[in-house]
């Protein structure tokens, strides 16, 4: 199998696609001025107490404040609670963590109002981002993670990933770690750890206490309160701190920041792999030239399309998501009913498992399977979902098929289920249902030419339009495009682009920057 990860950087947001084998598996869309991250850390404010909850509600400096329950103020919470102290008294001179003496850990079976007060300070970190109405989750229990090791502050232990079988290679990795790290701190070794030599674990072991001590030294020199503190790497670089593996055949991103900042990323983790990362620079959007625009298209909405005619309806609810599973215009096989059932119930588990991952769904899912009476293709059916979704990085739990044909499935949701809308909306009309004649549209782009040329003084530059339209530009030997550079000059450049619509046009400078041509009043 071949993995292949394209990253589309654009001004607003960035946009991250897994292929495995040519195909979309994975897609992660965020904007670049996200305020909240899975992995951020807070210095916050505790702003309200729920003792009918157990819980409190802090601030963290955004429009909603943040959940935070008692359970996850953390076993050491009166060893963060007395060093933050610590911290913030001494301005100039940082405290060392090493210094700093173990109390007793925080009962379970407390209460929040006899542990917190309105107006405390407290050092929280992100670990479910906001979804729907509710506002971010919270935990006390601070973790700083990387390629093989995780970092926790006041823990001091050291555990191994139980995917980590062989019982020399466990001893060998926690006699290594405990001989490395400092005191009052615990690590977990990940799975990937595994068969790793000393100096590289020690670099990265290095690399995460500087994270620590940049993290607590911003806590002791801001007096801004609530303060971001310590921010998690960019998504592309912490989706490939968990995804990556040696098979991958290539990153192709188009932004040169990025690729220097991935490049440098896996110098660290893995210098034999540096080579794999491309930069983009054809004019062609990146993920049209790979194939993403037009699976996107086809893997998001209501209504998903898989072999032989059957389809899936996945509908979302605030509760859980439900999904159907119909066997639309499937020719009926001649040996039954049952194996007709089978076969299309089989398919929809391989689309199922790939949509789960794609869409990021997680809490409860409900998929309604067509009805099977023999108990051994039902078992089939239930060992196919399971084997699909081992893949799944997401921590999943799934139930044998109900007798009324359901299999119940929950999937851990850190953050909200990613969704495109596959449906348009008209950029001609802006949904007023009255657009200018179509036949007008050169005449529309030419006028545009023209006024980036003559009057805004940028001559180099690129027309993204439909790839029908952009083909009815080209067409001919004295095409359309032909005539505006003999006007205007070489510098006009026509591409086609997927992801527009068919009267809807972007320009982008030499740089690729997009420039904002479109005018609401051009419709009426």
């Amino acid at each position: 199998m071949t993995s292949e990860v394209i990253i589309d950087v654009q001004p607003k947001d960035i946009s991250i696609a897994l292929l495995e084998d040519k195909q979309l598996v994975e897609y992660q869309q965020e904007q670049r001025t996200a305020s909240f991250s899975v992995g951020n850390i807070y210095v916050a404010k505790v702003k309200k107490l729920m003792p009918g909850l157990n819980a409190c509600f802090v601030d963290v400096g955004a429009e909603r404040v943040a959940f935070l329950h008692y359970l996850d103020l953390g076993s050491q919470f009166y060893s963060y609670e007395k060093y933050l102290k610590q911290v913030v008294s001494d301005r100039k001179k940082l405290y060392p963590i090493q210094k700093a003496h173990i109390q007793p850990e925080l009962p379970k079976g407390g209460s929040i109002a006899n542990t917190l007060k309105v107006g405390q300070e407290i050092l929280v970190q992100i670990v479910k981002e906001p979804i729907n109405t509710k506002g971010p989750r919270l935990t006390c229990e601070l973790s700083f993670a990387g390629r093989y090791l995780v970092l926790i502050p006041f823990d001091d232990s050291v555990s191994v990933s139980t995917k980590i079988k062989r019982g020399e290679e466990r001893s060998r990795l926690k006699q290594l770690i405990q001989s490395i790290k400092p005191k009052n701190f615990g690590v977990i070794v990940r799975t990937v750890a595994e068969g790793k030599r000393a100096a590289e674990l020690d670099a990265e072991l290095k690399i995460l206490l500087k994270r620590w001590e940049d993290a607590i030294t911003k806590v002791q020199k801001t007096t801004e309160r609530p303060q971001l503190c310590f921010e998690e790497e960019s998504r592309a670089v912490a989706l490939l701190r968990d995804l990556f593996n040696p098979t991958y055949d290539g990153i192709h991103v188009n932004d040169s920041g990025v690729h220097d900042e991935i490049k440098n990323y896996l110098g660290l983790i893995a210098p034999e792999k540096k080579d794999i990362i491309k930069l983009y620079n054809g004019t062609v959007p990146i993920f049209d030239n790979f194939n993403v625009t037009k699976q996107l298209k086809s893997g998001f909405g209501k209504t998903v399309n898989y072999k032989h005619g059957a389809y899936l309806i996945i509908e979302h609810t605030e509760a859980m998501h439900v999904v159907d599973v119909n066997s639309g215009t499937r020719i009926k096989k001649e040996n039954g009913q049952e194996a007709n059932a089978l076969e299309t119930n089989l398919g929809a588990a391989d689309e199922l498992a790939r949509q789960l991952r794609l869409r990021d769904m997680g809490g409860i899912i409900v998929v309604d399977f067509i009805d099977m009476k023999l108990p051994e293709d039902r078992q089939l059916l239930y060992e196919r979902m399971c084997k699909n979704m081992q893949k799944d990085r997401a921590k999943h739990n799934i139930l044998p098929l109900s007798k009324f044909g359901l299999m119940q499935i929950t999937r851990q949701r850190v953050r909200p289920a990613m969704s495109v809308n596959v449906e348009e909306v008209c950029p001609t009309c802006f949904g007023k249902g009255t657009i200018k004649s179509s036949i007008l549209f050169t005449d529309t782009l030419e006028n545009k030419i023209d006024t980036l040329v003559n009057k805004i003084g940028i001559h180099k530059f690129y027309l993204h339009v439909h790839p029908y339209v952009a083909a009815f530009i080209n067409k001919g030997v004295f095409s359309l495009k032909r005539q505006w550079q003999m006007k205007y000059g070489l510098g006009v450049r026509v591409i086609p682009s997927q992801k527009l619509a068919f009267l809807q046009y972007e320009f982008y400078d030499s740089d690729k920057q997009f420039i904002d041509m479109q005018e609401e009043i051009e419709t009426k």
